[in-house]
């Protein structure tokens, strides 16, 4: 009859967490380390995958947006479309709704007349029709939009970036700005446009008082029009001879959800180094489990001899160990997956945006972690295995 103990499973988690429940402080730091690279994985992706979300969102609202463009001078100024050609442009069957803008040149902003001229902040003047929040889904973050009254008198509505230069970030019905000459007062702030990133810039103002103070004359520089989503295509194709018939070369139709999409493979791009560089950090973890358990091989030599000769096999022995790495491991990447989860929840609230965390990323974090430790700790359970029993025991 054989003397050799068969290692039962309870047993073996009593001994494999004896070392752990031991050594308190120096598992903690050992899972500590699992649980940073852990963290960082679950968080990059799970940011990412937020802030995707929330581009894939705009994406889905903005798909079916096109504008209609003619070329620049030489000196980089936008020409002007014909007068007709957003009403010719409505006329297309698919078309849904349609906006235009004008770029005033020359014309400046700024907060009073105090500051020099030079001073621009890069904001630029437009004229803009009433339809236009309609027509690019924007909102107001202060304020109200451009009304029938500003039809007549100077009033301006700030794009995000064009208030946030000009240091006004609320409104009490005196706030005012300096453009072209003439006090103009801000009834409005825009939030930002993804898909219009120009309006960010600028401030904008009524086509009527553009004309009357200064002669733009009704003149689009650029329209914008919604689309039926299933028509986008088609509608692209004639916007050129049916915005310029004359000259429909000269035409520039884009669609600006473009920008979104060019915004997603940016971030794939930087998700893959930082997840790169996480992996790194998990392996460099991983080392310090193994060099650990190695440690602890060392140190519990006497307890090895023991347990060999009162009839432990080598498995039972290896088992120890290779449990006791895998323990280490699973309890850091469960703290670093509830550490990346909080991390990703509050990067997205902080940057407006929905939380998604894949369920994938967090059993990918799980199951990577149990690898690591699994890989960490079969040369140190080697090792014990292979302690001859006589010369562990001479350590006692």
């Amino acid at each position: 009859m054989s003397l050799r103990s068969r290692l039962r499973p309870a047993d073996a988690i009593s001994i494999g967490t004896a070392g752990i429940r031991a050594r308190r402080m120096r598992s903690t730091l050992s899972a500590l380390g699992i649980a940073i690279a852990i963290a960082a994985l679950v968080a990059v992706q799970g940011v990412a995958e937020s802030s995707k979300r929330q581009l894939l969102d705009e994406l889905g609202r903005q798909g079916n947006l096109l504008t209609v463009a003619t070329g620049q001078t030489f000196d980089g100024r936008p020409t002007p479309l014909p007068l007709t050609a957003q009403a010719m442009i409505a006329r297309i069957p698919p078309v849904l709704s349609t906006t235009a803008v004008g770029d005033i040149d020359g014309a400046t902003v700024r907060r009073t007349d105090r500051i020099p001229p030079q001073n621009t902040n890069g904001i630029t003047v437009l004229a803009a029709q009433p339809s236009l929040p309609a027509t690019l889904s924007a909102r107001m973050v202060r304020g109200t939009y451009l009304d029938q009254v500003a039809e007549q008198y100077p009033e301006t509505v700030l794009g995000n970036a064009a208030a946030r230069s000009l240091g006004i970030d609320r409104l009490d019905g005196r706030t005012q700005v300096f453009i072209a000459g003439r006090y103009f007062t801000v009834v409005g702030i825009l939030d930002q446009v993804g898909v219009a990133p120009e309006l960010d810039t600028a401030a904008l103002i009524s086509f009527g008082v553009a004309d009357r103070l200064f002669g733009l004359g009704g003149v689009p520089t650029r329209i914008y029009l919604r689309v039926h989503p299933d028509q986008v295509a088609a509608v692209a194709a004639v916007l050129g001879p049916t915005a310029s018939p004359e000259n429909p070369r000269d035409v520039q139709v884009q669609r600006p959800s473009d920008v979104l999409l060019a915004r997603l493979q940016a971030k794939d791009a930087f998700v893959g180094l930082f997840l790169a560089l996480g992996a790194i950090a998990l392996l460099v973890a991983g080392v310090g489990i193994a060099n650990i358990m190695v440690i602890s091989v060392l140190e519990r030599r006497a307890e090895i001899g023991l347990r060999r000769a009162l009839g432990a096999r080598r498995r039972d022995v290896a088992a120890q160990f290779l449990l006791e790495s895998s323990l280490l491991a699973v309890v850091g990447g469960v703290a670093g997956v509830a550490l990346g989860c909080l991390a990703t929840a509050v990067a997205a609230r902080l940057a407006g945006n929905p939380v998604a965390i894949p369920p994938e990323t967090v059993a990918a974090g799980l199951a990577a972690a149990l690898l690591v430790g699994t890989l960490a700790g079969l040369y140190p359970a080697a090792r014990a295995s292979r302690l001859p029993p006589a010369d562990a025991l001479r350590t006692l």
